[in-house]
């Protein structure tokens, strides 16, 4: 039995990405797609990779289809989801958000970095975080929720905070980061990242030939990664901009606590690869080697490359992602498959473009 579903968003870059994943997938039928602003267009319109594929036509947020869906992804803006959320839920439709708006613990520090009132704070408390590798149990629980016929929220994590956090988090939870110190977080990005409405920045002729930091030491993502390691106040977070596409590649450097000032690559690596078995999408690269973002493009895979710098005694942990897939609209299909009770990785592309 295919399950309805529904993309509201769906002209934007992770949203039309989640068409592409939708269509192929055996087990959703994607029924509705939404776009203000290309209202009545085919979608095979606005983007021809799809003629031939599918004569689905772009309808307004309002569409009463999604409301007679089995689940609904929302890749819309931060604050947009505040309005859609609970009336999709009070209609009985399962929603993953791709938006922020419901993936901060705390409603004030919401309000702090996004600037608006959280209108449905009570939706925190009943909502998984969608990073399967690092929250399964919530996702889990989230399942059982929907198999005894609750209309569920999934919040999403965002791109930056996956990469980072995929990278850092065994190393956190397993002590090896010192107390006290920064945490400090470079990461890169492809030009998708910044969604499709085009600004100065990502104007071509900006950014094309040209790599920039942006919105350093107050990039919205800073509070996020901070909750998902459990290091409030010490993450020092750096992104940038680079004239790709897509992909999306974070370099993080963690002080070592004294007890863990002997680790070597190796038994890094050897640990990594325990803490995440099982999980296929997240590969382990061999000690001396690091990932690239042209080895993640296209798939919902997270390469990760780890090495030890002694001397300073820090651990670097290298992650790597495709920012529309793993970072958005792949990991709210995997986040879908468990909640469905699916294989986490039905209808998702393992093996990145090789050329």
């Amino acid at each position: 039995m295919a399950y309805a579903a529904g993309v509201v968003g769906a002209a934007g870059y992770a949203g039309v990405e989640l068409v592409r994943l939708l269509l192929a997938h055996p087990d959703f039928e994607l029924r509705a797609i939404t776009s203000n602003a290309d209202a009545g267009q085919a979608l095979a319109s606005v983007y021809p990779a799809f003629a031939g594929v599918s004569d689905l036509v772009f309808t307004t947020h309002d569409d009463p289809a999604l409301a007679g869906c089995d689940v609904v992804f929302l890749a819309v803006p931060h604050t947009a989801a505040l309005a859609v959320v609970p009336q999709l839920l009070a209609s009985g439709v399962t929603v993953v958000d791709l938006s922020a708006d419901y993936r901060l613990d705390d409603p004030a520090v919401y309000e702090r970095w996004y600037g608006v009132a959280h209108t449905s704070p009570e939706l925190i408390t009943e909502r998984a975080f969608g990073l399967p590798e690092l929250f399964a149990d919530d996702l889990a629980r989230l399942a059982e929720r929907h198999a005894a016929g609750d209309a569920v929220l999934v919040a999403c994590a965002g791109c930056f905070p996956t990469a980072t956090s995929l990278a850092a988090a065994p190393a956190m939870r397993l002590g090896w980061v010192a107390d006290e110190g920064p945490v400090v977080v470079d990461a890169i990005s492809g030009v998708t990242g910044a969604g499709k409405t085009p600004s100065a920045r990502t104007h071509f002729c900006s950014a094309d030939e040209n790599l920039e930091a942006y919105n350093v030491c107050r990039h919205r993502h800073t509070p996020e990664i901070e909750q998902i390691l459990g290091a409030s106040g010490r993450v020092v977070f750096t992104p940038h901009l680079a004239p790709l596409r897509r992909g999306l590649l974070s370099t993080v450097t963690l002080p070592l606590a004294p007890g863990a000032r002997g680790l070597t690559a190796e038994d890094a690596v050897a640990c990594y690869r325990d803490a995440y078995a099982g999980r296929s999408f997240v590969r382990v690269l061999d000690a001396g080697q690091t990932p690239k973002t042209a080895s993640v493009v296209g798939s919902n895979a997270c390469q990760i490359g780890l090495a030890v710098n002694a001397e300073a005694g820090a651990l670097i942990a290298i992650g790597a992602i495709d920012n529309l897939c793993k970072g958005a609209a792949g990991q709210a299909v995997q986040c879908a498959n468990i909640v469905f009770g699916l294989d986490e990785r039905r209808g998702l592309p393992q093996v990145a473009l090789p050329i």
